[in-house]
């Protein structure tokens, strides 16, 4: 492979379906070229970020490197069509499509929804919902498809619950959510074109009208009452930006979480001796849950772009260019993780970066992290023996993304 087959590697979705692929691709880059430009067809230039150090830079300088107008890596297509939505006002502005003042203010509307007290709170109805879905697991026989049957299922039940969602609704969110992270896999998708891409936030944005006329008439205690009744300098947010906010707390507020379940029983059953370990002193489940969220990375980039001319890695980087930083990358940075490609459920320090870094550090990463614990301590101790029971897949994606398909065989007791 060479580096700029490498680099290519970053736009193409079936190469984060691949680990080895991936990680052969990110370790040279980070050897030979670590801030290397990458130019492949279909795509909009940009420079991929993939050193620690280097990605700490840019999310650190806020106000050099933005977030708008490309946010997320895709197509030059969709990137065209994003740009004369967003000039008509008609697009989609979530908390990653936004830079300060605007994100600052827009975020603290649901900030205190993810504040340890709330997270309190909030925390039996996890515990509740974690012991449901190894009760399933145990309905199901001794085998299922744990993706399917069971880590899409529980992170979903969570946000939906917080947001205050019927239960009738939650397959609905399901599907939407699985056919806007999985655009790039034949499998989840809705379609091929940008427009049935857009279709899918058209659907959201239609469910989330609804959702708030409703809460505006009859306001509630839960979190989608809070976002429909949000007022910034005493007016309240229009519908685009209401949409917004339901459509990045009720996506990435489950998608991520069930990547990270999935992703971190598979590496527990390939690693038994750290299955074993833990098993045996469960006081190590805080630093395992941060090394699972590490070895899957859910979230694969996010995008900057520079307001003017600067060096990033020993490289010049021209005002108005882009840059994509590779989370899975600096996550198995050498220089900041000793053996990196050691799954350590007592790994400490752990300095990933999996929720990003600076002001847009993850808003959900206290609720993931009460998420994934709960279920592994629920799990684990009435896990008697566990193995794969086929190949598992990954979703082809270039976002956000992990397994969509792990088959396993198990004996749970009770």
């Amino acid at each position: 492979m060479t580096v700029d087959e490498a680099g290519r590697a970053l736009a193409d979705p079936t190469a984060y379906a691949d680990d080895r692929r991936l990680h052969e691709a990110l370790a040279l880059l980070r050897r030979e070229d670590p801030v290397h430009r990458v130019e492949r067809e279909g795509y909009n230039p940009f420079w991929a970020v993939t050193r620690h150090a280097d990605i700490m830079e840019v999310e650190r300088a806020h106000t050099r490197f933005l977030n708008a107008p490309r946010p997320v890596l895709v197509t030059a297509e969709l990137d065209a069509m994003n740009a004369e939505r967003a000039a008509q006002g008609i697009a989609l502005r979530t908390l990653i499509h936004m830079d300060d003042p605007d994100h600052r203010v827009i975020r603290a509307i649901g900030a205190d929804w993810f504040r340890p007290k709330a997270m309190r709170a909030l925390e039996p109805r996890v515990r509740e919902l974690a012991k449901r879905y190894v009760d399933r697991m145990a309905e199901l026989g001794g085998a299922c498809d744990f993706v399917q049957d069971v880590a899409v299922h529980f992170p979903l039940y969570v946000i939906l619950s917080l947001l205050g969602l019927p239960e009738s609704d939650f397959d609905r969110m399901l599907k939407l959510t699985q056919e806007m992270f999985g655009g790039d896999d034949t499998e989840l998708r809705r379609g091929t074109s940008p427009e049935e891409r857009l279709a899918v936030l058209m659907d959201f944005f239609a469910y989330f009208q609804e959702l708030t006329a409703a809460r505006r008439a009859h306001p509630t205690d839960d979190l989608a009452s809070a976002i429909a009744n949000a007022r910034v300098d005493g007016e309240p947010l229009n519908d685009l930006d209401i949409a917004s906010y339901y459509v990045i707390i009720a996506t990435a507020g489950h998608d991520t979480t069930s990547s990270t379940i999935s992703g971190g029983l598979r590496a527990l059953v390939e690693h038994p001796d750290q299955l074993d370990r833990l098993r045996a002193d469960p006081s190590l489940m805080p630093p395992a849950v941060d090394e699972m969220i590490r070895w899957v990375t859910p979230v694969k980039e996010f995008m900057r772009t520079a307001v003017e001319d600067c060096e990033v890695g020993g490289r010049r980087i021209r005002a108005g260019e882009a840059l994509l930083l590779s989370y899975p990358s600096g996550n198995r940075d050498e220089e900041v993780f000793e053996d990196p490609f050691r799954f350590d459920v007592g790994r400490d320090p752990n300095r990933h970066l999996a929720f990003g870094f600076g002001v847009h550090y993850c808003l959900g990463a206290a609720l993931a992290r009460i998420e994934v614990r709960a279920f592994f301590e629920e799990l684990l101790p009435r896990l008697e023996s566990i193995e794969l029971g086929g190949e598992p897949e990954g979703i082809a994606t270039t976002f956000v993304g992990g397994l969509k398909h792990l088959p396993v065989r198990y004996t749970l007791k009770g």
